[in-house]
């Protein structure tokens, strides 16, 4: 069996796209973080490596990922748009403190997708679902009597 990581190079090899030292990196990076990473966090994980490499090489790259469907972005209207490599169906629960995004498990709920397209007439083409509090790191210790 392949790795999710020999299958994105397959992937992006039969698009025509050239694997660079940095992009090979950025990919590893992403497909083996579990976190939800900003552009510049890959930068600030990888800057030591590759001494050159912009903040704007990683983000050209997180384009080309993302066009060729191994990356979505998640966009929160803050500029700081997080990246997440698992493109399976699943939702995110995300801290209201710290921001730590954590993916979880649930059933697609297609039908919430059915009813929006029959009461708004629009082409649904897919949903996000997020649910917000306090990650356990952010949660205060309970004051023993």
């Amino acid at each position: 069996m392949t790795s999710r990581f020999e299958q994105a190079l397959e992937k992006l090899k039969t698009t025509g796209v050239r694997m660079t030292p940095q992009r090979h990196a950025i990919l590893a990076y992403l497909l083996d973080t579990m976190m939800h990473p900003t552009a510049d966090d890959i930068y600030r994980a990888l800057e030591d490596r590759f001494p050159s490499m912009s903040v704007a090489t990683v983000y050209n790259n997180l384009k080309v990922f993302i066009e060729a469907g191994l990356v979505r972005e998640l966009t929160y209207g803050d500029d700081s748009s997080r990246f997440d490599s698992d493109m399976s169906d699943h939702y995110h629960a995300i801290c209201d403190s710290c921001g730590k995004i954590v993916d979880f498990e649930h059933p697609p709920l297609h039908e919430v997708e059915w009813s929006a397209a029959r009461q708004t007439g629009f082409q649904v083409k897919g949903h996000r679902l997020e649910v917000y509090g306090l990650c356990p790191d952010c949660m205060p210790v309970p004051i023993k009597h």
